[in-house]
């Protein structure tokens, strides 16, 4: 019993090892009021419009670069994602705005914005653009 709950052990510490930890869920209410350093540059919600950044309605689970009227205006970095089939997910949001300049290091946003270090403040801010679909 001993050998077949170590082997259980070592085989999590595995694929965390490999896949790295899970995210904590966000709160949506919090998310909204840390959205503002967001909103500085992009819009949700309905008649959302691109801004300096592209609106971010159903941003979770779209392929990156393809805010139709935002197109000419990606950076050359997030248009190669885009073509790499990069998708928003929610652990690639994650990594965005943690550290911006980590991804795409010559984009705009990261030349313009330093990132969000705190994991539970981005899981929020993940939880809030969820729920905004642009209805």
């Amino acid at each position: 019993m001993r050998i077949v709950g170590l082997l259980g052990l070592g085989a999590t510490a595995a694929l965390v090892g490999l896949y790295g930890p899970a995210l904590a869920e966000g709160d949506a209410a919090k998310g909204k009021a840390a959205f503002a350093k967001c909103a500085i540059c992009h819009q949700v919600g309905p008649g959302a419009k691109t801004l300096v950044g592209p609106e971010l309605n159903n941003v979770v689970g779209r392929k990156a670069a393809s805010v139709p009227d935002y197109a000419s205006m990606y950076s050359p970095g997030m248009k190669k994602l885009g073509e790499q089939g990069w998708v928003w997910t929610e652990e690639n949001i994650d990594k965005w705005i943690s550290d911006p300049k980590a991804l795409i290091p010559d984009s705009p946003m990261a030349l313009a914005f330093q990132g969000v270090p705190d994991a539970a403040e981005r899981a929020d801010i993940i939880a809030y653009l969820k729920t905004q679909t642009g209805q």
